[in-house]
Parts: C-alpha cells; sequence; structure tokens
C-alpha cells in the first residue's frame, strides 16, 4: 500500500477510532506490512477462516473467529 494507504478514508477512519478507544502503539516496526488471521483446523480440514487486511487497521470479527474455532475437530491419534 505504501503511500497511497495514507490517502485512503478508510485507513484515516480505522486511525480515529482506535485512537478514540484509547489505543497507543509505539509506532515501531515497517508500518507498511498489512496482516491476517486464519483459523486452521486439524488433520485434513484446513483453513476454516480466513481474513487478510485490505487497508491499514483492518479488523477480523471476533464471533467469526470464535465460529471458526468451534468447528476444529480433534485429529484421531
Amino acid at each position: 500500500m505504501m503511500l497511497s494507504g495514507f490517502f485512503r478514508l478508510g485507513v484515516w477512519q480505522n486511525f480515529f477510532r482506535a485512537w478514540r478507544s484509547g489505543y497507543s502503539g509505539n509506532l515501531e516496526g515497517e508500518g507498511f506490512t498489512l496482516g491476517g488471521v486464519y483459523v486452521i483446523g486439524a488433520g485434513q480440514q484446513g483453513v476454516l477462516l480466513e481474513h487478510r487486511e485490505k487497508e491499514f487497521g483492518d479488523k477480523v470479527s471476533l464471533p467469526s473467529v470464535l465460529e471458526a474455532a468451534e468447528k476444529i475437530k480433534p485429529q484421531a491419534s
């Protein structure tokens, strides 16, 4: 995303949302890498949830993470 990420409205909305809720970070690190969340099941279950950030501050839905985690079946030994 590099410099163009700073001109996106969604990035600024996410920044102000985090700032209003009291989040404070140290601003160390690269800062240009987007993240993601994966929930992976045991054995052959594979990926049960995939969330990739599309812009800085894009959050995953906690209920969807919990729902995917509940679908994980123990692997037979």
